[in-house]
């Protein structure tokens, strides 16, 4: 009976291997917003790591979240760790490219839960038939670990990371908008 048990139990972790490791490996995870402020406003919230907590939506995941900037106060070089409870996990961003109002690119790693590392990019174009208004575009991509691929087999990463950009551009929105009004 054990060996039969155990000749099963060799199958199915056999099949669930084979099932994950065909699991695509690269992903890209896009989402956009028209923002009512010039281009100029919004970089400044996007290329400041100490802005994010303003407009981040996993700022508010962790009231304790503990953060440590590095480098220059903003543009390439610019560096953020964060250590949080178990929503938010421990990891660091670098900004590696700045091009002030356009673009800015940055590699984030995770550390904890699950060690992993990425590619962001937000792009900012103006807004098709709009004065002073830009669209966001806030982009990641990467390649899968065998981890991430077996969480893909429950989680959609489209979903679950979209939710989140959808929800972080939303506030940018919101606070480069009230920026500029004020500002």
């Amino acid at each position: 009976m054990i060996p039969q048990l155990a000749l099963g139990a060799l199958g199915a972790a056999a099949l669930f291997y084979v099932a994950v490791s065909r699991r695509p490996g690269p992903f890209r995870v896009a989402r956009s917003a028209t923002i009512a402020a010039p281009a100029e406003v919004v970089f400044a919230q996007l290329e400041d790591f100490r802005a994010w907590r303003a407009w981040s939506p996993w700022e508010d995941l962790d009231p304790d979240l503990r953060r440590t900037y590095g480098g220059p106060a903003s543009g390439a070089g610019a560096t953020y760790h964060w250590t949080g409870n178990r929503q938010v996990g421990e990891g660091n961003m670098e900004i590696t490219e700045s091009e002030p109002p356009r673009r800015l690119a940055l590699r984030i790693a995770f550390i904890k839960p699950i060690a992993t590392s990425n590619d962001i990019e937000f792009t900012l174009t103006p807004a098709a038939g709009a004065t002073d208004a830009v669209t966001v575009t806030w982009t990641m991509t990467g390649d899968r670990n065998f981890m991430m691929k077996a969480f893909s087999l429950v989680m959609d990463m489209d979903t679950v990371v979209g939710r989140d950009f959808e929800k972080g551009l939303a506030r940018l929105k919101a606070v480069s908008e009230a920026s500029r009004a004020t500002g």
